[in-house]
């Protein structure tokens, strides 16, 4: 399972008709709705606000909506091009602009999944799309004397979002790869001669 780990946005004009797709990190489907909400409201001038979620570890919370065009010709195929790419906690918005021609169900199926597809390529070339990873939260305090050997310790591990403040002990708090976390606490605990205390 995959996930996004930053927006990224794709734009095209098929026969007069401008289409913005647009990729969201999400992990929520009440934060989806209201990403979506947001997406209608800044894009008023819009013909279609067309949209397409995954959401959950295991990939099921699924939402999508035609907004206006023909049923199944553009919530449905970008959906499907989401699921083919593997990918959880994540929204997608497919915004037109009317150009004046129709596309008829053939082109707009191939209109609503093309920009899905070119948007998640575009995201997956700039490495925006990352493996799934569990994290596991830790916060404590330690010496100074311990500071170096634990930084030292933590190269060896996947850290993610790591803080430090320096007061009287230093304060570290981040996220540790799930799958490490009993490993990392275990060290922490020798290390400090059970002194170190996990909140």
């Amino acid at each position: 399972m995959n996930v996004l780990t930053d927006y990224i946005s794709f734009e095209e004009t098929i026969k007069g008709s401008r289409f913005l797709s647009e990729l969201f990190v999400c992990d929520s489907q009440q934060k989806a709705r209201d990403l979506i909400k947001e997406q209608k409201i800044r894009f008023a001038d819009a013909t279609h606000v067309v949209h397409a979620f995954v959401i959950g570890k295991g990939a099921e919370v699924l939402g999508m909506s035609d907004d206006g065009e023909p049923s199944g010709t553009a919530g449905r195929p970008a959906l499907d091009v989401l699921k083919g790419f593997d990918c959880t906690n994540v929204v997608l918005t497919i915004t037109r602009w009317f150009g004046g021609t129709l596309l008829g169900t053939g082109g707009l199926v191939k209109a609503y999944s093309g920009g899905a597809k070119a948007v998640l390529e575009k995201a997956r070339d700039a490495g925006l799309i990352q493996p799934l990873v569990e994290k596991t939260s830790f916060d404590f305090s330690c010496e100074y004397s311990l500071y170096k050997l634990i930084k030292n310790k933590m190269i060896s591990y996947n850290i993610f979002n790591l803080s430090e403040e320096f007061g009287e002990n230093v304060r570290l708090s981040g996220q540790i790869q799930a799958s490490q976390s009993d490993d990392f606490f275990s060290f922490l605990s020798d290390a400090s001669n059970g002194k170190i205390q996990l909140k």
